[in-house]
């Protein structure tokens, strides 16, 4: 089901706002994940790890190990190295406090409610003595890293789980593609059946690659690694796709190269274009590294990232589009750099 909240309340006061259908199942426990990470979402050991530490009515919060300086852009986790139980807990700290940070995906009990509407009595009370005009809709808007995590922490009641998988934030486009090489490469692992392989007659394959069974592809086409072609793809002789992303029914002509790309469904790159953007990858001489939340432009000029085609993006014969976003329906007649195309 689809809940929509009638205004913005928060991470916390939006569970809270809809407790009732949540819980209509008896459901004893929950996880809520948010929808800006990938990860390879360990849930049947994040219950595990609950049933093993605390009590029944314990809550557990995915982490995983950042660098020093990227810790700083996430919720950090102070815990006990014995009983993994969280005793501090900082949203985005301005000075160091601890490498291990919050992944967005929490395994709760019902008794989650009783603390955010502790949050949200306190709030309401402090209102009451602000004489807010506005004071009813702040009361509902409840964070849980910042009221409800930082309350739980030394209590008891909040642990963390700390996974060695993969896990990244999906704050950019640029990051949907480094996204997809993480489940791409967990796939070569733990389902290399979805993975295309070299074949007679099929086309070059390098790394990890998903071809969708309906996707026509020339045996003359090099693809990899980082490569997902999608349902009804058409890709013609001589193209060379590396570390994109071909989604539903687009089409790439004769001699295409597209490198580090987003093409849009029902896009069309002609003959020998090439269509490139620029990786945004965490360092990878640095095993904690996590990759940066880069801004749309820098300096009054678009940040160099990947290049994007929205739907229905025609791109004409022999031209280069470079670090660009196309948006949707456009036809293009030459050659752009570090544009945004509207």
């Amino acid at each position: 089901r689809y809940l929509q909240e009638y205004a913005a309340l928060g991470t916390g006061g939006g569970i809270y706002h809809f407790r009732d259908q949540i819980l209509s199942g008896g459901a004893e426990a929950f996880f809520v994940l948010n929808a800006d990470v990938c990860s390879e979402f360990p849930l049947q050991e994040m219950l595990e790890f609950q049933q093993q530490h605390g009590d029944a009515q314990s809550f557990v919060i995915l982490g995983t190990t950042a660098n020093r300086t990227q810790a700083l852009n996430y919720g950090c986790i102070v815990a006990n190295a014995d009983t993994q139980e969280v005793q501090h807990y900082v949203e985005k700290p301005s000075t160091f406090v601890s490498e291990i940070i919050n992944c967005g995906i929490y395994l709760f009990t019902p008794a989650i409610f009783q603390h955010i509407g502790e949050v949200f009595q306190r709030n309401q009370q402090e209102l009451v003595l602000e004489e807010s005009s506005n004071g009813w809709q702040r009361a509902e808007v409840i964070r849980l890293e910042q009221d409800v995590f930082t309350a739980l922490a030394g209590s008891g009641k909040l642990y963390v789980y700390k996974t060695d998988g993969f896990w990244s934030q999906i704050k950019s486009a640029g990051s949907a593609i480094y996204a997809s090489r993480l489940y791409l490469n967990q796939y070569s692992k733990s389902h290399p059946e979805r993975l295309a392989q070299n074949k007679p007659g099929g086309p070059i394959i390098r790394g990890n690659v998903y071809i969708h069974p309906t996707a026509s592809i020339d045996s003359t086409a090099v693809l990899g690694p980082n490569v997902s072609i999608g349902e009804g793809v058409t890709v013609g002789a001589g193209v060379r796709v590396r570390e994109s992303i071909v989604l539903h029914g687009a089409s790439l002509h004769d001699h295409t190269c597209v490198l580090n790309t987003i093409v849009g469904w029902d896009s069309t790159i002609g003959r020998w274009a090439r269509v490139e953007g620029t990786p945004s990858d965490p360092n990878p001489n640095d095993p904690y590294a996590k990759i940066d939340s880069e801004t749309l432009f820098r300096d009054g000029r678009l940040t160099p990232s990947i290049t994007i085609l929205g739907c229905s993006v025609t791109i004409p014969a022999e031209v280069v589009i470079l670090n660009s976003i196309v948006l949707p329906h456009k036809e293009l007649s030459r050659s752009y750099k570090n544009q945004i195309i509207l």
